[in-house]
Formats: structure tokens, sequence, C-alpha cells
């Protein structure tokens, strides 16, 4: 006689599916709104320790107030000065020049990700890229930058952008990068900026971000400068500094010489034309690395805030190692960047960012919506539609292959476990809201 199989009753069996359900969507949910946790900078000093032969270069930062300005950047390029090629006093050599040594190591410290293959593709002109000395204040115009300039058979020769001879060092070789946060390049020599402000001093309290000063001293955002003290927009800039900070994306001089004949942006209204302005300016401090790892590229701009949710928003993306910005009538691409200091960062864009609710394209030319009602009239979307903030920057990694890397890629793999759970609670929160419809009839 065969056994007979003993089934529950469906009642049961439906009370029974409908606690596994509940318990697993909990499990789901619970994992997916764990916090998230924050991506930090490139521990610089544990980097240069796995390279005996940048032991000095590296006992330099960390002895100056240097080591904890760098915590926390990201995106940086450090232009480090083998033992061998390092002057029997690094200070007196600094102070020889009227330079304080602080200021000499920041100005090894590129604002920009250079990898060999960025530096093989400079144009002849050579590349004006901002270092962590610009952001003191001390340096008179664009001083506190360096230029980037192909040399020959070697990478690079890096020299002040002064119109007078200055200090320069040759790129010698790549030592290590950590793709997109950090890149080490040793060059032959210490170089000192030109133009020091000798009566300014480092324990002087700060004061607010001149940004119009900051593009005028910059000399080739001159439109861009005067636009912003004519409208009155960069007086509303102070009050944000305090705040989250911002980040203004400035056209240079090219970009507003390129604009198509039909644009009519110097004709506009007085209040219309400040909406454009406020258009370049996200109301929270980004630096670099940040806009290279968006989420959500649709982010709201200063201009959104003077109207309603949704509106003049720019889609921010990363394409072919560029931060592309999309106004839907333009597509501009940052240049370099301008000032990097928390809590301002200013970038250079290769075009003006005009908003789709302001201009139109047409198969020949970008035209003013001349019957576009004012902003503020416009109507306003769905809170939905709201777009969210920037992320950090990305998980930290080391490629290279040698020996030599190996204490490099430990010293980042603190940050890179703190940032690898994120992408697991995403998808644990995307299967949740795809399976729920699923589940919901079962329970």
């Amino acid at each position: 006689m065969r056994g007979r199989q003993i089934h529950p009753p469906p009642v049961a069996a439906a009370a029974s599916s409908r606690v596994v359900v509940a318990a697993v969507a909990a499990l789901l949910l619970a994992a997916a709104l764990q916090p998230l946790p924050v991506a930090s900078g490139v521990d610089v000093a544990a980097v240069l320790a796995a390279f005996p032969d940048l032991a000095g270069f590296a006992r330099l930062l960390a002895s100056s107030p240097v080591a904890r300005e760098l915590a926390g950047r990201s995106s940086l390029t450090l232009l480090a000065v083998p033992n061998g090629n390092l002057p029997q006093s690094p200070s007196a050599y600094a102070a020889a020049s009227g330079a304080d040594l602080a200021d000499v190591l920041r100005y090894h410290v590129l604002l920009e990700y250079l990898a060999p293959a960025d530096l093989r593709r400079l144009p002849a002109s050579g590349k004006l890229v901002t270092t962590l000395f610009q952001t003191t204040g001390r340096a008179p115009a664009d001083l506190g930058a360096v230029n980037v300039t192909a040399a020959g058979s070697s990478l690079a020769v890096v020299r002040s952008p002064a119109p007078f001879p200055g200090s320069n060092a040759t790129v010698l070789g790549a030592i290590t990068a950590v793709p997109y946060n950090l890149s080490v390049l040793a060059v032959d020599g210490l170089i000192v900026p030109s133009g020091f402000d000798l009566a300014a001093s480092e324990s002087r309290p700060p004061t607010a971000v001149n940004i119009t000063k900051v593009l005028a001293d910059a000399r080739a955002f001159n439109v861009a400068a005067s636009m912003l003290e004519a409208s009155g927009v960069a007086d509303e800039f102070e009050a944000d500094e305090r705040g989250a900070g911002i980040t203004v994306f400035a056209p240079t001089d090219d970009a507003f010489a390129g604009l198509p004949a039909g644009d009519r942006l110097q004709s506009l209204p007085a209040e219309r034309k400040a909406v454009v302005l406020r258009f370049h300016v996200l109301h929270s401090y980004y630096p670099l690395g940040s806009l290279e790892s968006i989420v959500n590229p649709v982010q709201p701009t200063l201009a959104t805030e003077f109207t309603q949710a949704g509106r003049f928003t720019l889609n921010i993306t990363r394409a072919n190692g560029s931060v592309a910005i999309d106004t839907g009538v333009v597509q501009a691409t940052i240049t370099r960047t301008v000032f990097d200091q928390n809590p301002v960062a200013v970038f250079a864009v290769s075009k003006v960012l005009l908003p789709k609710e302001m201009f139109s394209r047409s198969d020949s030319a970008i035209v003013a919506v001349a019957s576009a009602p004012p902003p503020a009239a416009l109507p306003a979307e769905s809170p939905e539609s709201a777009p969210t903030k920037l992320s950090s920057p990305p998980a930290l990694r080391d490629t290279a292959g040698n020996a030599n890397h190996t204490a490099a890629a430990a010293a980042v793999a603190a940050a890179a476990a703190t940032t690898k759970p994120t992408i697991g609670r995403w998808c644990i929160a995307l299967l949740y809201l795809l399976l729920l419809p699923l589940l919901l009839p079962l329970v």
C-alpha cells in the first residue's frame, strides 16, 4: 500500500507564504536603507611610503600643513621630487627665493588628475593647471597655477605662467596612480612659484572668496567676470559660501566669442540675463572628483532655486575622460580647474551654458525664445522629478602591476572597502523595487 502525501491546508500554506514574503521584503528593505559609507580621499603619505626614493619628499609633506590639506581631496596630481634631486636644505632653497616651504610644496599639488596619457595629448601651447597654492589667496593673478607643456623625449615640462623666466622642472616619469584620484609624477627638482605676496600671512582669518576677482585674475574669463559684477549675481555668492558652498562653471572668453549670432544673450533683459548666470552655478561645493562620479546626472542650479523644482537643471556626466555638461541646448565640457578650496570650486567650461527654458536649437542656430514666460511663471513639475545631489568620489583603485605598487594599493584598500558595499546596497534596493509588484499579491 503506497504512502499518501500529506499536504498542508491551502489556508495554512498561504499564511506561511505571506510570512516568508514579508520577512524577505523586510530584510531587503532594511539592507537597502542602511546608511551609505562616505568615500574618503587618498592617503597620500601611505601611497608615497611604498617608494623609498621619494622618502625625503614624503617627509617634507608630513612635516608641513600640506599633509592635512590633502586629506579628503581627490583628482590630484602630485609632482614628487626623488631624493637625489632634492636640494640639501629645501627650506633654505625656498627662503632664498623669498618663498615659504609649505607654499612651495603646495605648488607641487595639481588640482587635476593627469595621467601619462593626458600629458601626451597636451596642446603645443601647453595646459594651465591650478595648484593647491592658488587656494591660499597669496598667489597674485594666475601665478598659483603651472603651465604643463610637452617636451620632446620627456613627458612634460612644468613651469610658472609668469611672463618672466622662473623656476621649472621636467617630468621624469610616472611613479604610481590611483585612477581618477591620485597621479604621482616624478620631477627633477623643486619648483618655486613666482610673485609671492610676502606680506600675506598663513595665520590670517579666511575671508569669503571673491569669485569675480578669481575669474579676472585667471585672465581668460573677462566677459564672465564683468557680467557677474554688472548683474549683481556675484553678490549672492558670499551667503552661499557660508552654507553648503558653491560650484561655478565659468565660460571662457573664447566660449562667449563662439556664441551663435542668433542667441541674443547680450540683448536679454537684465533679470533674464541674471537667470542665465545663475544657471552656471550649483548650490553646493563639488570638487572635480565628485563631478566625475555622479550617480544622478540631473542637477539643480542656482536658477532652479529662483523658479521651480525640475527647471533650469544641468545634466552632468563623465564622457571620454572629461566631465560633460548638457543643458538640452548646449553640450560643454570642463576644460580645467580654476579654483578649488572648500567651500568654493570654479571650473572653466568650453561653452556658454544656455538653458532650454530660454533658448531653442534649430537646424542652423541657437535662438532665444522671445515668447517664453518669465522664469518665475514657468509651471512646476512634480516633486518626484527633483534631482538628487552628487555622489562621493569613486572607490579608490590601484591597477599597477609591479611589486612597488603593492603597498600603495594597501594604502587605499580601506577607502575602497567602504565604497564597495554601496553598489551592493543599490542592487538590493533595485531588486526590492522590482520584486515588490510580484510579492504584493501574495501578502
